[in-house]
């Protein structure tokens, strides 16, 4: 079951992001802004920490998951002060950050992207 909730509750994300695309003239750019400040939000109100719970790697991998770690890592640093609220959204996001940048790199090597005109 694990799987099958994944697979369901990533999915509704990604059917969401592609409505708020389709429909709407919102750049995708704009759509991750608000897939990561709504991640961030519902974690602040304590409603992201039951969907994690539920379906696992199939809500912490897309977007808002990545709201979730900045926020909840900013909320468990703020205990221990201003800094550490601060310091605790990128201990969180550390990894996924260097791996997009790093991937992002070696794609760019490869494939030697040029910009639209």
């Amino acid at each position: 079951m694990d799987y099958f909730y994944a697979f369901l509750i990533g999915g509704i994300i990604c059917v969401i992001g592609q409505i708020l695309i389709d429909t709407t003239k919102l750049t995708a750019p704009r759509v991750l802004v608000i897939f990561v400040v709504a991640g961030a939000i519902m974690t602040a109100f304590g409603w992201y920490e039951p969907i994690v719970k539920l379906a696992k790697n199939g809500a912490t991998v897309p977007l808002p998951g990545f709201g979730y770690a900045l926020a909840k890592g900013a909320m468990d640093g703020a205990k221990d002060g201003f800094l550490a609220a601060i310091s605790g959204g990128l201990k969180n996001t550390a990894a996924g950050l260097t791996a997009a940048i790093g991937f992002g790199y070696i794609v760019a090597l490869v494939f030697s992207p040029k910009s639209k005109r």
